[in-house]
Parts: structure tokens; C-alpha cells; sequence
């Protein structure tokens, strides 16, 4: 339903130049959606569409860039746009549809920002706007792009938070919210790209990708070269999937253009890779370019602890010194990797990193990236034994355990992981939560649903460390969709 409805005419109406500004945000070509908008504007100024996407445009802009002070003031648009929204004509599917739109991608910026309290009630008040236009207007598709994505993060809670989700009303399904993303991708035009990313997303940081979705994935690039949020989400995605080689192929050859939004991440990735590769000279530089020319506070201190370990791990340590003492005094700690590197820097100041630690290292980028041969010839010639510390022989057990997992030889994996389990039950490591999530993958493969669920279950108990949240929504997701 794109056509504008005879009760709306004047007031909702996905034009075809609206539509083309909702497609060159996806692009990242920011301007030029504005431009198209502003031209709207001038011929139809009350459009709801217009706000709809006007939106979308500024929390694309606030997302790439985490510029505060433009988030201080777009984000008092947030209660102008909503209440232009709700003045559409109640028997209008889109109204609440795109309210709860708006609420949504404020919610993300909201949560980018660290304003948790405030994007989780924008999440809490659009879920409640989906299920009532679901309600009113139950043939009406459009709905569940946004509601399914919310089914399924719903349905991935961790269990002992499952109450607060009850208390709020808020119901989730995985395997639903898949099917209502599916349909919004068989049906409707606009919205399809949109749910085919969500859906991608999903399965990529939450549940699996198969083979099929991978191919799907590597496509979409090269049907849309012009298309850089596609580059980047692509190559996102192949270098959390360990296929970093395909990922520097999609990388190098995102549009960079003056037409398209600055992105400097993108040359925190490229640093990433090469990082995996073990080029630490190259890596070094490209974030260093990153850090000059990004203007936010993501991924900051995760930058100079990358950079420590490009000085560290060449013999460079007076230099790896001065890196590692940046780390508290730049950025945040929202993301993950920004928390392990805060970390990281207090053991080092307390002198709790060794050099015995350095394999480890080398070991654990080259397999994030896929380098599996590279990365299993760093560990050859070394066992448990090897390693003074604990922590290091859980590492140790870990890194190899993963190694072998991702080159199919999972029975030869299973010992390393158990160790890694044993060697952390009373720690704040990751290691042993994170073989934990492994093994019980394996055993579901295996259809072993019983030592699958004891598995993701222990993965879950562990109560303290930097992935827990990461680790914890897999483990429900994979719980959910056993029946557990």
C-alpha cells in the first residue's frame, strides 16, 4: 500500500519523490535525500511521509557520525515529528506505523548516544503503537518489518530478564518475528531492502547465517555499487563471519564519494583486517586515519588498544607503553570492545599482561578474521603447559578449541573447550562462557538437544564479563530455538 489513500491524500503520500529520498538514505547519500525532501516540502509541506523519512535521514546521520551536538538538536524534533504524525487521520494504517517508526530510530540513536532509559521506553511505546495498528489493520503488511525485528530481539532476552519483558506487555517469538520479516521481503517494495538487512542482521548477531543467506549476502553489493550502507553492512557482517579476505573485497570497493556521507569506520575496518592478517605496520596507520578524521566516541579506546598491540607484538614497547595509557582518557565504554579495552589497560597498568600472552594474541585475530591455517601455526608447539597463568591456559584451550571448530573438526575441538569451562568456573574470563556458546552449537548440530540446552544454559551462568550480553542473547536465541 504505497499509493496515497483517499482520506490522507493531502496529508500521506509516498511519492515518487519520497521514495527516492528514502532510498538514497539507505545509500548513504544523505544530502541529497534532504535535498529531495526539502523539494517535497515546498509542494506538499504536511506530508507525513516527508517527516517519515526526514527521520530516517537524521538517525542515519547521528549513527555514522555520533556528532553530540547535532544529536542535542535533531533530537528535539522528536515530539514536533510525533505529534505532526498523530494529527494523520486515525483510520490511516500508517499513522501509528509511522510513529512507531519514529519512536524506533530514535530509540537507536537514543541508545548510541547512552541514553538508555529513554530509547528503551521509545522501543517500549513503538512496540505498543505495532501490535495496535497489527490490531486495526491486520492485512496491512508494512507493520511488520519493525514489529518482527521486536518479536525476535523480545524472543532473544535472556531468561532471568524474561519477567521485565512480561511486566511491560512485551511479546517475543523468533521464529515468528522471522516469518513477519519474510513476508514484509515477499510483498512490499519499499520496505523489502529494509527487512532483507534486519533479517540479515538477526541472523548474523543473533541466531546463524547458512550458506543461502551468505550468498544472498555478498550479492547485494554488487547489485547496488552506488549503495555504500550495503558495503559497509556486508563486509560488517563477513568480518564478524571470520571471512575478512571477502570482506577487504567488498571494502575495496565501497563508494566513497563526495555524494555520500563521511565514514571513517570504514577505515577502522580496514585496520581491523589487516590486523587479522598480522600487517601491523599497515594497520597501524589506517587507525590512526580514523582516529584523526572520526569526530565520535565509539570505538575510540579500541582503536589505541589495537594500536598498543601493533607496537607490542613487533617489539616496540615504549611506544605500545604511550598507546595503552590513552586508553582511559578517550571515548566510551558502550561498546563491547571499548569495555575490553578499558579492561585491559587497568591489567596492564597493574602488570598483569606478560609477553607469554603475545601468541595468544596473534592467534585470536588471525582466526577472527578466517586465517585459520596462520592462526593454528601460531599455537603448534605449544600446549597448556606452556602458559604460567590460568588465565593464559584458558586462553589457550579456547583459541585452539575455536581454531579447529571453524575448520569442521569439532570432536578434535570439544576437550579444548571442556578444559577452558574448567579453567574458568569461578573467573570473570570470557573464555569459559564463550566455549560454553560453542559447544552447545556443536551438540546442536548434532542434534543432541539435552547437552545442547546444559550448554547454552552454562554459557548464561556466568555472571560477570565483557561479552555476557553478546553471549547471553545467542544462548537464549539458540534455547529458543530448541523449545528450551
Amino acid at each position: 500500500m504505497l499509493a496515497k489513500a483517499d482520506e490522507t491524500a493531502a496529508r500521506l503520500d509516498f511519492s515518487p519523490r519520497v521514495q527516492l529520498a528514502y532510498f538514497e538514505v539507505q545509500k548513504l547519500r544523505i544530502n541529497k535525500a534532504r535535498a529531495l525532501l526539502e523539494q517535497e516540502r515546498r509542494e506538499n509541506p504536511d506530508n507525513g511521509a516527508l517527516i517519515y523519512v526526514e527521520n530516517y535521514a537524521d538517525m542515519y546521520y547521528l549513527l555514522i557520525s555520533e556528532n553530540r551536538a547535532a544529536y542535542n538538536t535533531l533530537s528535539k524534533k522528536e515530539d514536533e515529528r510525533l505529534d505532526a504524525l498523530a494529527s494523520l487521520p486515525d483510520n490511516s494504517p500508517y499513522q501509528r506505523l509511522l510513529r512507531a517508526e519514529v519512536r524506533l530510530q530514535w530509540a537507536f540513536a537514543k541508545l548510541k548516544f547512552g541514553n538508555e532509559i529513554s530509547g528503551c521506553w521509545d522501543i517500549i511505546k513503538a512496540y505498543r503503537l505495532l501490535e495496535e495498528n497489527r490490531k486495526k489493520f491486520p492485512a496491512f503488511v508494512p507493520t511488520l518489518k519493525s514489529l518482527g525485528l521486536l518479536h525476535v530481539l523480545i524472543g532473544s532476552v535472556p531468561e532471568q530478564y524474561t519477567w521485565v519483558t512480561r511486566t511491560l506487555g512485551l511479546s517475543g517469538d523468533i521464529q515468528g518475528g522471522l516469518k513477519e520479516l519474510r513476508k514484509v521481503e515477499n510483498t512490499e517494495t519499499l520496505f523489502r531492502q529494509e527487512a532483507q538487512l534486519i533479517d540479515l542482521l538477526l541472523h548474523a548477531y543473533t541466531l546463524q547465517l547458512n550458506e543461502a543467506q551468505f550468498r544472498e549476502l555478498r550479492s547485494m553489493p554488487a547489485q547496488q555499487p552506488d549503495n555504500l550502507l550495503l558495503h559497509f553492512f556486508t563486509t560488517s557482517v563477513l568480518m564478524k563471519e571470520g571471512r575478512s579476505e571477502q570482506a577487504l573485497a567488498v571494502l575495496n570497493k565501497a563508494p566513497r564519494t563526495s555524494a555520500h556521507i563521511p565514514f571513517p569506520f570504514l577505515d577502522y575496518l580496514r585496520a581491523e583486517i589487516l590486523l587479522q592478517k598480522g600487517q601491523y605496520d599497515a594497520a597501524y596507520g589506517f587507525y590512526d586515519t580514523f582516529q584523526r578524521n572520526f569526530k565520535g566516541f565509539n570505538f575510540l579506546k579500541d582503536s589505541y588498544f589495537k594500536q598498543f598491540l601493533c607496537r607490542w607484538l613487533t617489539g616496540r614497547d615504549a611506544e605500545a607503553r604511550q598507546l595503552i595509557a590513552r586508553v582511559p582518557n578517550v571515548g566510551k565504554t558502550i561498546t563491547e570492545s571499548d569495555g575490553y579495552a578499558e579492561k585491559f589497560a587497568g591489567h596492564y597498568r597493574d602488570g598483569q599482561v606478560d609477553d607469554e600472552q603475545k601468541v595468544l594474541f596473534e592467534a585470536r585475530y588471525a582466526s577472527d578474521g578466517g586465517y585459520l591455517r596462520e592462526a593454528l601455526a601460531k599455537l603448534n608447539g605449544y600446549s597448556q603447559d606452556s602458559f604460567s597463568k590460568a588465565a593464559n591456559q584458558a586462553e589457550f584451550n579456547y583459541r585452539r578449541g575455536r581454531i579447529l571448530q571453524k575448520m569442521g573438526q569439532s570432536n578434535e575441538a570439544m576437550p579444548y573447550f571442556d578444559r577452558a569451562i574448567q579453567l574458568t568456573q569461578s573467573s570473570g574470563l570470557y573464555f569459559g562462557p564463550s566455549s560454553a556458546l560453542q559447544m552447545g552449537y556443536i551438540y546442536k548440530d548434532m542434534s543432541n538437544k539435552p547437552k545442547a540446552v546444559s550448554y547454552f544454559k552454562k554459557a548464561m551462568s556466568y555472571k560477570k564479563h565483557e561479552y555476557k550480553n553478546s553471549i547471553d542473547n545467542k544462548a537464549r536465541a539458540a534455547l529458543s530455538e530448541l523449545g528450551a
